[in-house]
């Protein structure tokens, strides 16, 4: 048992996968979750991701040894002043946020002057299914869980935190908060913001008669995650508002290019185009396959 309490502020996909995660190998003696809406409180306890669930924030936080902050981005402070009053002395806090500079910025400071530590996380696991009924114990097994210490960081809390993800089954990464949330501007944030364009363009209303009736598995596979919460995504979007930014403008390039390949009719360059991209894809699955199996 790693530890006496654990507390997920926000038990949905995230929070309470973390929760059956937490149970099932047995990490803590008592998993409690604190979720907005008391409509909540039963499909929590009967998903079996919690203990007991209670709309009472600083009860929930109470005398926990490790707080998940679970929520969008944008109520992440907010929730942290409300529960910082019932913070236990050297209680670790985290969070599942996909932007990270921010809420270090936010959250180290004051979580240190309540007698306790912030050191960021995010797992890089989810899916486009919300709430806790979708949850699963299994969601972070052989995923990757970014931890973003800074100097202030304390070494054995990092530790800490770092052997916690791998005891839910991910491979825990050091980063940088700056250097995470340029990385995954490219890897995660541009992805969603591609597929919720993708569905926005052809899926729209005024279409084509007989369009949806051609969107085949491609199509759906590619603009799954646009099925993702738009809460969390403007959240996001905006938090790294600079770095998404540049990431579109470097995806508009790689489409412009291809564009004009076609205007001129330029065989060669259009296969190059769909050569390099399968090469590095077929590289980089490779890679995850020789990682998984180690």
């Amino acid at each position: 048992m790693q530890f006496r309490k654990i507390t997920i502020v926000g038990v949905g996909l995230l929070g309470g996968s973390i929760g059956l995660a937490a149970r099932r190998h047995r990490l803590t003696g008592e998993v409690a979750g604190y979720v907005r809406r008391a409509a909540s409180l039963k499909d929590c306890e009967n998903a079996g991701a919690v203990d007991y669930a209670t709309t009472d924030l600083p009860a929930a936080v109470s005398n926990a040894d490790l707080i998940i902050v679970c929520t969008p981005l944008a109520q992440m402070p907010a929730l942290a002043e409300q529960f910082l009053p019932a913070l236990k002395r050297g209680a670790i806090v985290t969070d599942v946020g996909s932007v990270k500079a921010g809420v270090m910025r936010q959250l180290e400071s004051i979580v240190a002057k309540a007698g306790g530590h912030f050191v960021g996380s995010h797992p890089m696991a989810g899916g486009e299914k919300m709430g806790v009924l979708a949850a699963r114990a299994d969601l972070y097994a052989n995923s990757v869980c970014v931890v973003t210490p800074t100097k202030k960081s304390n070494a054995a809390v990092v530790r800490k935190l770092e052997r916690f993800w791998q005891s839910l089954g991910a491979r825990t990464l050091r980063l940088d908060a700056a250097q995470h949330d340029l990385l995954v501007s490219r890897s995660s944030h541009l992805p969603h913001v591609v597929a919720a364009a993708l569905a926005k363009l052809v899926l729209q209303p005024a279409g084509p008669q007989r369009q949806t009736a051609l969107c085949a598995t491609g199509f759906r596979d590619t603009t799954r995650i646009a099925s993702g919460s738009p809460e969390m995504w403007r959240d996001i979007a905006l938090a790294n508002r600079k770095n998404v930014a540049r990431a579109v403008d470097a995806f508009v390039a790689e489409l412009k290019q291809f564009q004009a390949a076609l205007r001129r009719d330029d065989g060669k360059a259009v296969e190059k185009f769909f050569a390099a991209a399968k090469e590095r894809r077929d590289n980089w699955c490779a890679c995850l396959a020789s990682t998984s199996s180690e």
